[in-house]
């Protein structure tokens, strides 16, 4: 069973699995704090609780704990080798916390998944003049992969070569006609 569990801030829900949802709720801290009904929506797009405490000596003290990591953390621990140390998730959805979505990632994999900043909306595609350019890091260097009359081509050539480089780790542009 999958629970849906409403954002303080936003109309979002979260999608959890029933059992990290009931052991979200039953870890005593977790209660203690209402964490699942304090679940906000991060302006980076994950679910994040946080909670400003005031301390004796009057100073405060802000506690952040992202329920991707926290679940993490608590349920995929055994999967955090070497230089996979960030969490991120499988279909790029931030709010979809479900343990088959979550997974360890190292710094260059959580690059080339992130979304792009390319004002054509593709991932190593760039307008030059009429044409675009497809481009791609490999080892830390840019390799050219073409010139194409538009930016749909360019984003396929970008895919193929991800593919070849990266295999199921690589960054895939959302092209029609192209898997």
């Amino acid at each position: 069973m999958i629970y849906k569990v409403k954002l303080k801030n936003s109309d979002d829900m979260v999608l959890l699995d029933d059992h990290v949802y009931e052991a979200l709720t039953v870890d005593p801290y977790l209660s203690k704090v209402d964490f699942i009904n304090n679940l906000r929506k991060h302006s980076s797009g994950c679910a994040v609780f946080q909670k400003t405490w005031k301390k004796a000596d009057g100073n405060f003290k802000t506690e952040t704990i992202y329920l991707h990591k926290l679940i993490a953390e608590k349920f995929l621990a055994g999967q955090k080798k070497g230089n996979r140390r960030l969490v991120g998730t499988k279909n790029g959805d931030k709010l979809d916390c479900r343990l088959e979505n979550i997974t360890w990632r190292s710094r260059s994999i959580a690059s080339r998944q992130r979304k792009t900043s390319s004002k054509t909306g593709f991932t190593g595609v760039y307008q030059e003049h009429n044409r675009y350019r497809a481009v791609i890091s490999v080892n830390g260097k840019s390799v050219h992969l073409g010139m194409f009359d538009t930016p749909e081509e360019a984003a396929a050539a970008y895919n193929k070569r991800s593919k070849e480089v990266y295999g199921e780790e690589g960054k895939i542009n959302k092209v029609r006609g192209w898997q």
